[in-house]
């Protein structure tokens, strides 16, 4: 079922996702080529405390970190660690707030320097995938024309969507119903009501969508080995359009 919120309520999450977009732009100021993954986590983790909230992600089925850092190939789910991010590397940073009884959500891929043409291209289609999503969203659209449109404007710009992983609902819980797939067929699914709360996350690889979970049980990459990138955020559903919560 997709519940609708409430003004009160989405002014709660409001507030959560402010954190969210607050911390995503002081971790993209300061990521850079040297720092290892587990130094970004540790940016969110004070940032999000700072904040006044708590890092949904921390303890989440047993994950162990504040963010999710995936660096290059690994499409989401990177547990922060020892890697030193490298000149060149694409880096996926997904997070996750919670205060007063909500969370906020959102993701967004950095480039450390200068990258190459490809990963360049594949961040900038990803982001635009999210844009193209919200092209006619309102209250009242099937919900998999979320997914068509993503899939459209990914697959025309020769890169693949991943399948395994979706975009929820988000409210009192992280994840919530429904799923919000990147794939999908116009006209079809459940037609979305006002004030429900999605976060619609493109994800998009260079080659092949096919992945592979590494043996630690979270950390998602691509089976070719190619990069990926990831967008997310938290999107209101209007009568008349959107409200981004994280922008």
């Amino acid at each position: 079922m997709i519940s609708a919120k409430t003004e009160e309520e989405i002014a709660l999450l409001r507030e959560s996702c402010r954190i969210v977009k607050e911390c995503l732009a002081f971790v993209g100021e300061r990521i850079c080529a040297g720092m290892t993954t587990k130094e970004v986590d540790a940016l969110v983790y004070d940032f999000i405390r700072a904040s006044g909230a708590e890092p949904s992600c921390l303890g989440y089925c047993g994950y162990p970190a504040s963010a999710c850092v995936s660096v290059n190939e690994t499409v989401v789910h990177g547990i922060p660690d020892g890697r030193v991010l490298q000149e060149g590397d694409i880096v996926s940073v997904d997070l996750c707030a919670y205060k007063n009884g909500f969370h906020g959500d959102g993701a967004r891929t950095f480039c450390i320097g200068e990258v190459s043409p490809e990963k360049k291209k594949l961040v900038r289609v990803t982001e635009q995938c999210f844009f193209e999503a919200l092209d006619g969203l309102k209250a009242g659209t099937p919900l998999y024309d979320i997914g068509y449109k993503v899939q459209r404007y990914a697959e025309a710009n020769g890169f693949s969507v991943i399948r395994s992983y979706t975009g929820h609902g988000i409210g009192r819980e992280m994840h919530e119903d429904p799923s919000v797939p990147n794939f999908g067929r116009r006209g079809t699914g459940p037609r979305l009501p006002e004030n429900a709360v999605l976060c619609i996350e493109p994800m998009i690889a260079a080659g092949g969508w096919r992945v592979k979970v590494l043996e630690d049980g979270w950390t998602a990459v691509t089976l070719d080995g190619r990069p990926a990138a990831h967008y997310e955020n938290t999107v209101v559903i209007r009568e008349d359009g959107t409200e981004i919560l994280t922008l």
